[in-house]
């Protein structure tokens, strides 16, 4: 069968490099084009648009880069049309591949939608729309699956797929002559340089810890280094995994990196600023109580979140002082919670096999 997958982020693309490996082991004759990034790429997929081209964080960035999204949306429907793919799979990215999922369902294309867009916390009827439009639509949050249940829209629980990312990671080779605290930044260029000169205010603050940066694989060097200046800092460069397993401590942009930390028992200090324009409209339209996946799983205040004003160079250093004290602890606690509400591994097997099953009638790899 032929494949056309599209993620816009990092994450996405990291999570669609593993389908298509399951996907291959039952259906190797499988071909698969897609828009994403390295990952994917490395995996056996065409590449056609990078996630660095995609990557707009916020309403005022969309606002401004409506011409770029717009054209990208036309140049991708055109090139389904023309790939003529048996089954369209969308991971997340929902402003994006909401639109092609409702475009495709309407061209006969068979429309497959891994990991749900978050209904949960911006408009949950939503649904309406993911119901007309995707054939099948894969979970990987316990609770989502109940809410879909609330609309009369049967869905497909995975598992989430960085429970599979994270195991049997060889053990880093990383060396550094202090604990180390990471810094994740993000992997967009315009959060990267929101977040990481407030983050690198806290380094004199330590000076017995090695900050280290998990640098995103997208993005230049020279941007990490005019941020950095001469401040005493490292980089390690598309190796977050190796960074997290040598951490005492981290600070977060919020995001799937929230998880990633958390699945390494790193504990971590959750930060989020954005255009005081975009932050506006999010807050009117967001209806949940944590921005972080950890507490947001959790359903309770976890990690601490500096949001918007409340992220400063003070606020900061106090509560990265508490996460390597007294709070720690406890922290690792709540992560042990966390890793048991999220189940078994598996999440990219169990994706495929329900893809499989539902278009090719398998349910055994080969």
């Amino acid at each position: 069968m032929k494949y056309y997958i599209i993620a816009g982020e990092a994450s996405g693309d990291l999570h669609g490099s593993n389908l298509i490996r399951q996907l291959k082991g039952f259906d190797p004759e499988a071909q698969f084009t897609c828009w994403g990034g390295d990952a994917m790429q490395a995996a056996g997929a065409t590449l056609v648009k990078h996630y660095r081209e995609l990557a707009f964080m916020g309403y005022a960035e969309v606002l401004l880069n409506i011409r770029t999204i717009l054209n990208n949306i036309f140049f991708c429907k055109q090139d389904i049309l023309d790939n003529k793919p048996d089954v369209l799979i969308l991971i997340d990215y929902p402003g994006f591949n909401l639109r092609i999922a409702q475009w495709a369902k309407k061209q006969g294309i068979n429309v497959v939608y891994y990991i749900s867009p978050q209904v949960w916390a911006w408009k949950e009827n939503r649904i309406k729309k993911i119901k007309q439009c995707v054939d099948l639509m894969l979970v990987i949050l316990p609770f989502e699956k109940a809410l879909y249940d609330k609309w009369n829209y049967e869905v497909t629980f995975v598992g989430h797929p960085l429970l599979d990312a994270v195991a049997n990671l060889p053990v880093s080779d990383l060396n550094f002559d202090k604990p180390v605290i990471a810094l994740l930044p993000g992997s967009r260029k315009q959060e990267i340089k929101a977040m990481l000169p407030i983050m690198l205010e806290v380094v004199p603050k330590f000076p017995d810890y090695e900050f280290v940066i998990a640098q995103a694989p997208a993005q230049p060097d020279e941007m990490y280094m005019e941020i950095i200046g001469d401040r005493s800092v490292k980089r390690v460069k598309n190796n977050t995994y190796a960074v997290l397993q040598k951490a005492s401590a981290a600070l977060v942009t919020s995001g799937t990196a929230t998880l990633e930390t958390a699945l390494f028992n790193v504990p971590q200090v959750v930060c989020y600023k954005a255009n005081v324009v975009s932050y506006a409209i999010a807050k009117q339209l967001v209806k949940i109580k944590y921005i972080s996946l950890v507490n947001l799983i959790l359903d309770k205040a976890c990690v601490t979140e500096l949001i918007q004003n409340e992220l400063s160079e003070t606020k900061l250093t106090q509560e990265l002082g508490l996460i390597l004290t007294t709070k720690r602890e406890a922290i690792l606690a709540d992560y042990k919670t966390l890793k048991n509400i999220l189940g078994t591994r598996g999440a990219s097997a169990k994706a495929a096999e329900a893809i499989v099953a539902k278009y090719l009638g398998k349910t055994k790899p080969n």
